[in-house]
């Protein structure tokens, strides 16, 4: 396969390429873009040293099978639509496209199936959706969902690179807020994105429509409340779930157990420093909400990795026919 990321630079865009490799992609030929301030560096896939070119018209002069952009809205508002004259199927990580209704939003192990015999632009959904759609998808087949309360606690890695070089330097003494609006070493951000006119915050209302968006029923209730910690990587989620149905734990925890890109813990759980290199939602203490129709757990997953860029990689090998 021929393919083209677009800022390869970045903390998503470096994972991409990664993965590319760690799923075993059939790569037969690798472009990568970036900015014209990142454009001359160089990368690395396998043993291959790659030069990052800069992004503009031309790049849409050669084709490609697939093109994976992290590169922020903007961007791909401008140059996703371009990038189809070059290929069959661009994957964007920003929130672009998302709420568009004729563009599928995807989770390849809940709706993979939108990719059968389509060619355009896919969104990938946000970080803090992905992770949590999984295990709903399974309770949602199980037992009917019907409403989702969800309160998150998001690594600064989810703010890109600056995020991280933010916290370190707190952690350093330096008071430069970066792009917070607060402190964020040894503290706690109840708010991730701009404010909006119902109370809720921009990352917030995305969990509210992409979740519905995912599962096909936008008459499910979602209330989230998303709070960035001091933590590098890997997003944490407690989730409180009512269902249709009253919940028998005992089916519920096993078809968690085998319901692929979930990780399910029946008597420990997981922390972000117990992530390392996975690419999987992590679930564990799993038990009822306050009565039988509902269920509660505790959620991790390395943002960078499912969040974004595995998520992305993997729509591009269902697409093409592969299962990573």
């Amino acid at each position: 396969m021929k393919i083209a990321i677009v800022g390869a630079t970045g903390e998503v865009g470096r994972m991409m390429i990664r993965n590319l490799v760690e799923l075993e992609a059939p790569v037969t030929e690798l472009d990568l873009y970036a900015s014209k301030r990142s454009a001359g560096s160089t990368l690395y896939y396998m043993d291959h040293a790659l030069k990052v070119m800069e992004l503009n018209s031309a790049a849409w002069d050669k084709n490609y099978d697939y093109v994976l952009f992290s590169a922020g809205s903007g961007v791909a508002k401008m140059q996703a639509p371009e990038a189809l004259k070059a290929c069959k199927l661009v994957i964007d990580n920003s929130s672009a496209f998302r709420k568009d209704a004729d563009i599928p939003l995807v989770v390849p192990e809940i709706n993979g199936s939108l990719l059968k015999g389509y060619n355009g632009i896919v969104a990938n959904p946000n970080c803090s959706t992905i992770q949590m759609a999984l295990p709903l998808a399974v309770l949602d087949k199980l037992f009917g969902l019907k409403k989702v309360v969800v309160s998150t606690y998001q690594s600064v890695s989810g703010s890109g690179h600056k995020g991280l070089e933010t916290l370190k330097a707190q952690r350093s003494g330096s008071e430069d807020l970066g792009d917070y609006p607060a402190m964020i070493d040894l503290n706690l951000i109840p708010q991730i994105g701009a404010w909006l006119d119902d109370g809720y915050c921009t990352e917030e209302e995305k969990m509210h429509s992409e979740t519905c968006k995912i599962l096909a029923n936008d008459k499910i209730q979602v209330c989230a409340t998303t709070v960035r910690v001091p933590v590098m990587y890997g997003h944490s989620e407690s989730v409180y779930a009512e269902f249709e149905q009253k919940v028998d734990l005992e089916l519920a925890e096993k078809e968690m157990s085998r319901a692929p890109g979930i990780s399910y813990c029946a008597n420990t759980y997981t922390t972000p420093l117990d992530l390392g290199s996975s690419n999987e939602s992590h679930v564990s203490r799993l038990r009822h909400g306050g009565y039988e129709h509902s269920l509660v757990f505790w959620n991790v997953a390395n943002n960078i990795r499912l969040g974004a860029a595995t998520n992305a990689v993997k729509i591009m090998l269902k697409h093409a026919g592969y299962e990573a």
